[in-house]
């Protein structure tokens, strides 16, 4: 079962980083460094919110999570589903190959840069943590 270890291992990581955040609540001030970006510039990134998010998904409250980071729940959701896939791919002892075409990722480009400019204008606070 040696093709096993990878996603084993990788989801054990994933648990493990989860269980921390979990536990060490990031609303808290002086437990995780702040966002560079926010703090140089005041905008907040895409990934802003995303240990509040993270923190609120562990303890099972899916609107503060989306609230906090709505495209980071939705991360989780598509890890965990591409997980499953490899793991299933490697229990049949198949490589796990993903391509996307170019327009898919030209995609999941821009709807990332649409939320970033949203949740930095007013009328789209409500995607700001």
């Amino acid at each position: 079962m040696r093709r096993m270890a990878t996603p084993a291992g990788i989801l054990a990581a994933v648990a493990g980083a989860f269980a921390y955040v979990g536990s060490v609540d990031p609303n808290e001030p002086g437990h995780y460094p702040p966002c560079p970006l926010l703090e140089l510039t005041g905008v907040l990134c895409p990934g802003c919110g995303g240990l509040r998010s993270a923190h609120a998904f562990v303890g099972g409250d899916l609107g503060t999570a989306f609230g906090a980071n709505a495209v980071a729940v939705a991360g989780y959701f598509l890890f965990a589903a591409l997980w499953v896939l490899w793991l299933v791919r490697a229990w049949r002892g198949q490589p796990l190959r993903i391509t996307l075409a170019p327009v898919y990722r030209w995609g999941a480009g821009a709807l990332l840069l649409v939320f970033t400019v949203v949740r930095n204008l007013p009328f789209g606070s409500a995607l700001a943590p």
